[in-house]
């Protein structure tokens, strides 16, 4: 910025903050452009360039033949503006959700962007998603969790939060069942969208269905590790739903989220593949890549393809298109099957490592299959204990608050193990273990 340009925009700031706190009330004459810039030692071009973008701002009003006046504004309260409390990061932040973003795959990710990027990449996008993301998912999803989709029924979202929203929207108003205790911020969503919640209680065999009859329009699980309890859903169960979804035409919500990761044996394929044409199957990269992504995709039934994508439209016109096309590249040439595969290994060990170490406190046991990003374990005190863990540094997330009504239901911990940096994972161990022991 030149010499000139910098006074200008001081006078500009310094005539602006005055009329902001009343020195300068309204009405009040400027002297000339003449006799200001005399007044100060600046050129007449400089203070008149200043009033002119202070007039076009309505901090100051002229009018032909009367001079240049102070203009109504709102008058500030007087205090300088701060900002809010700051809210200080854990030490050690083993809540549940989060993969460790520390270790996503920036050289394969940054080699397929070089390969997809081109003209046709900023072009506008489609708001079912890139075809080149649908088919790259239709292959993926097929061999790995058993979905039966083709591309044209794939939309993709900017997230299962999105996906959530989206279809809570077109689905016709009624009642909705939805784990208890489960995620309580898409049952929120789930609410808002004008659906009555119907709780259906889990057990060691996930969520129990004797509540389900022709009156609900859709129920909402997460069958392959249930959240947060841990749990896959009992083949039993599993067709049971699917055989009440085709007597009654309801659908099924099935909320995939971290369905690659299972540590015993091959991941539990996925609900979609016994009832194709009842089952809405949601997945998102947040579990795998990183939630800073915001990709995430559905598999519906024909009937939905379209009035979700319309909805999709409406919301946001489109997901954006490099992040859908460099993880379409990445799937096609295998390389997220690796880091998903390397990820696999790294989450058993810290898996084990915690129930290890937690072995070794009294009164703690630890719940659900080897499985996800995050153990469930019942300490007797929930709230006594996360306020012991606050104060050694550690974020936890009690299970209280999951339930439909928290009062009087178990008590216990959701703690992710994938989130913190390898080099630090241990030392978060051993500081819940002593918050957990004190």
């Amino acid at each position: 910025m030149g010499t000139g340009s910098g006074r200008r925009a001081g006078l500009e700031s310094a005539l602006r903050e005055a009329v902001r706190d009343g020195r300068l009330p309204a009405g009040t004459p400027l002297p000339s452009t003449r006799g200001l810039a005399q007044e100060l030692g600046l050129s007449r071009g400089t203070v008149t360039a200043a009033y002119d973008q202070l007039v076009e701002e309505g901090y100051l009003s002229t009018r032909p033949g009367s001079g240049t006046t102070v203009a109504t504004v709102p008058l500030s309260s007087g205090e300088p503006t701060r900002p809010g409390p700051v809210r200080a990061l854990p030490l050690h932040d083993l809540r549940p959700g989060c993969p460790d973003v520390g270790s996503f795959p920036v050289r394969a990710w940054l080699a397929a962007t070089r390969r997809v990027l081109g003209a046709d990449t900023l072009k506008a996008g489609d708001p079912q998603g890139r075809i080149e993301l649908r088919t790259a998912l239709a292959d993926y999803l097929g061999r790995t969790r058993g979905v039966r989709t083709g591309p044209d029924r794939i939309v993709v979202t900017s997230g299962f939060y999105q996906s959530i929203t989206l279809l809570s929207g077109v689905l016709e108003t009624g009642v909705v069942a939805t784990e208890d205790p489960g995620h309580n911020a898409f049952r929120e969503v789930v609410r808002r969208a004008g659906h009555t919640l119907l709780p259906l209680p889990v057990d060691a065999y996930g969520a129990r269905l004797e509540g389900l009859d022709a009156q609900v329009g859709a129920v909402m699980l997460t069958p392959a590790h249930q959240y947060p309890t841990g749990v896959p859903l009992h083949p039993g169960r599993r067709q049971e739903l699917c055989a009440w979804a085709r007597a009654t035409g309801g659908l099924v919500v099935e909320d995939d989220y971290d369905g690659e990761f299972r540590y015993d044996r091959q991941p539990v394929g996925a609900l979609q593949g016994m009832a194709p044409e009842h089952v809405v199957y949601c997945g998102t990269a947040s579990k795998t890549l990183g939630p800073g992504l915001r990709l995430g995709w559905m598999v519906l039934p024909p009937g939905l393809v379209e009035p979700v994508t319309r909805a999709k439209e409406l919301a946001d016109l489109y997901t954006e298109s490099l992040g859908q096309l460099v993880l379409a590249d990445l799937i096609a040439t295998h390389a997220y099957d690796r880091y998903v595969r390397s990820c696999r290994l790294r989450y058993r060990r810290r898996r084990e490592l915690l129930l290890d170490r937690l072995a070794a406190v009294p009164g703690i046991m630890a719940q659900g299959v080897p499985a996800g990003l995050h153990a469930l374990i019942t300490p007797a005190d929930e709230r006594r204990v996360i306020a012991a863990c606050a104060a050694r540094g550690v974020a936890v997330r009690g299970l209280a608050e999951l339930h439909h009504d928290p009062a009087g239901r178990a008590q216990g911990l959701m703690v992710g193990f994938a989130a913190p940096p390898e080099r630090t994972y241990p030392a978060a161990v051993d500081a819940l273990c002593a918050a957990l022991s004190a």
